[in-house]
């Protein structure tokens, strides 16, 4: 089972505009047009049986309407006997499960994340670049600590932004700060626990017990013309990766891509290159994310 723990989708009519902007911002290359049956092709072309989809609210009173429109791709496309469903109820061979999105400038983020609970999501995704704030903000403390009442997973950019050159709001120590302040619970820093920051990932979290995901981390940056240097573009190598892994092991480790920034199947293959033994690859390519999300 290949289980994808971050993906993106954009509304249809805002997609085409939404990836021209990212994409000049980035640099970077998308692989699909964007939208959820563009999702659903790739997840067909790579054989990925789950993506989870991560939206993110850059302004505080898109919180409702993007959860209202979360909560209908999860009931469209995930039932409770955990079988996948497309809009005219016909058997797919991939599923879908959306996570809802919270800002840190909603006021009412307790109701919300209640209902949030209610209505059966498995988690929620924050960005700490893309809204202003630092992860280890009182913001976000409060958010994260809620959620983690709630059992809610919480997943979160961490690391540079590749659309944002030098900013950062998510660094590996302020990662550690936070769950120093919350105690465990259901953390996932997305980006190998910090994109471009991994040396430090290294040195900050190894003791910790979170989850880090391979999205948009691993080989070369897709860029779309000459904009980044040879050095610019490296992400991590296998020498690289293979550090991470034997600092956190297979069981923290959690395939994603970032689509549709990277096609699903390069980090497929770039995982399957490694030295890495069959049971090991079987638990960061699903049956981790299989766990965490509580799927039988």
């Amino acid at each position: 089972m290949i289980i994808d723990i971050h993906t993106h989708i954009f509304p249809n009519k805002i997609s085409a505009s939404t990836l021209e902007k990212l994409s000049g911002i980035s640099h970077s290359t998308p692989f699909t047009d964007g939208t959820l049956d563009g999702l659903l092709q790739s997840m067909k072309k790579f054989h990925v049986d789950i993506s989870v989809i991560l939206p993110v609210a850059t302004k505080p009173e898109q919180v409702i309407k993007i959860n209202d429109n979360a909560a209908q791709i999860n009931e469209k496309y995930f039932d409770a006997d955990k079988k996948y469903f497309n809009a005219d109820e016909k058997h797919l061979d991939a599923g879908i499960i959306s996570f809802a999105s919270i800002h840190p400038d909603f006021e009412d983020f307790r109701a919300e994340l209640s209902r949030v609970k209610n209505l059966g999501f498995k988690g929620i995704k924050i960005h700490p670049v893309y809204q202003g704030t630092n992860l280890d903000d009182k913001k976000f403390l409060r958010i994260i600590y809620r959620a983690a009442e709630l059992d809610l997973i919480v997943i979160t950019h961490a690391g540079l932004d590749i659309g944002f050159p030098g900013k950062i709001n998510c660094t590996p120590k302020m990662s550690r700060h936070v769950v120093k302040e919350i105690g465990e619970f259901k953390f996932i820093l997305a980006h190998m626990g910090g994109w471009k920051n991994w040396d430090e990932v290294a040195e900050e979290l190894a003791d910790l017990n979170i989850f880090i995901d391979t999205a948009f981390s691993t080989g070369l940056i897709p860029a779309k013309d000459n904009y980044y240097s040879e050095e610019e573009l490296k992400m991590l190598d296998a020498a690289g990766f293979m550090r991470l892994y034997e600092i956190f092991g297979a069981e923290k480790i959690l395939f994603g891509t970032d689509s549709p920034w990277m096609a699903q199947g390069m980090p497929i293959d770039f995982i399957n290159r490694l030295p890495i033994g069959d049971a090991d690859k079987n638990k960061i390519f699903g049956s981790n994310a299989a766990k965490l999300l509580n799927l039988k």
